[in-house]
């Protein structure tokens, strides 16, 4: 017989109740099991309990307008892995780079639908899960100075682990994959099901960037190609 599974839990941090709770009621009749918090205190200490598997945030928090983005960085601290996605009324270029800078691994304004956010929460799970299962290739994969270990998610350059988030860690896979081609923003977008805009990507490509040169200085595997994408290249040095 086989064993219920256990549904993934999410944590729920916006302070206003009504949104907290149409929010709520739409990603538990999804099949999730979601844990509202008001501020960023009490869901730390949460998370600190029990690690969710996705956390869906707000920026402005009480009277904090800030405080959804220290508490992103605190999460990053608990876990490089841990999918973050904002949920917020603030749609502004810098915002939506702020946010992913800190580590965020998706930008969604609260005029999306329900339906919409559902679905969004369904692609960055599908993404852990597809990484998570066994394929007929190697465990560990070598491009150049790059391993990437698709089980854990884990990339390591130059025998250094690079901490990427799993939105990350998806677009180095993407490009190490097909070194030397162009891939465009768009087919970085279709190819994982994600919802992401130009700038979205572009904010990623440079925290990634940020994460290599912070191990090698002399990191040049990712290539702009102006107009056309980036593409990975694998004899930099």
């Amino acid at each position: 017989m086989t064993e219920p599974t256990t549904p993934r839990r999410i944590v729920l941090v916006e302070d206003e109740p009504a949104l907290r709770d149409n929010y709520t009621l739409a990603l538990s009749k999804a099949g999730y099991d979601v844990r509202g918090h008001a501020d960023p205190v009490s869901a730390l200490a949460a998370v600190r309990q029990h690690m969710p598997d996705v956390a869906i945030i707000d920026i402005g928090l009480g009277r904090d307008s800030e405080a959804g983005f220290e508490l992103c960085r605190n999460l990053r601290v608990l876990s490089a892995r841990l999918p973050i996605l904002f949920l917020t009324a603030r749609d502004s270029e810098l915002d939506v780079i702020s946010g992913l800078r800190l580590g965020a691994d998706d930008y969604l304004t609260k005029d999306i639908s329900l339906a919409q956010l559902v679905a969004r929460v369904s692609t960055v799970l599908r993404r852990v899960e597809a990484f998570s299962q066994p394929d007929d290739e190697l465990p560990v994969r070598l491009v150049g100075d790059l391993a990437l270990e698709q089980e854990r998610l884990i990339a390591r350059w130059q025998d250094e682990t690079v901490d990427l988030t799993v939105t990350e860690y998806w677009l180095v896979n993407c490009l190490a994959r097909h070194p030397g081609q162009v891939r465009s923003r768009q087919q970085l977008m279709d190819a994982a099901n994600l919802v992401l805009d130009d700038q979205t990507i572009t904010a990623h490509i440079k925290r990634i960037r940020a994460k290599f040169t912070a191990i090698d200085q002399n990191f040049a595997g990712i290539q702009t190609v102006y107009g056309l994408g980036y593409r990975w290249m694998d004899n930099q040095h």
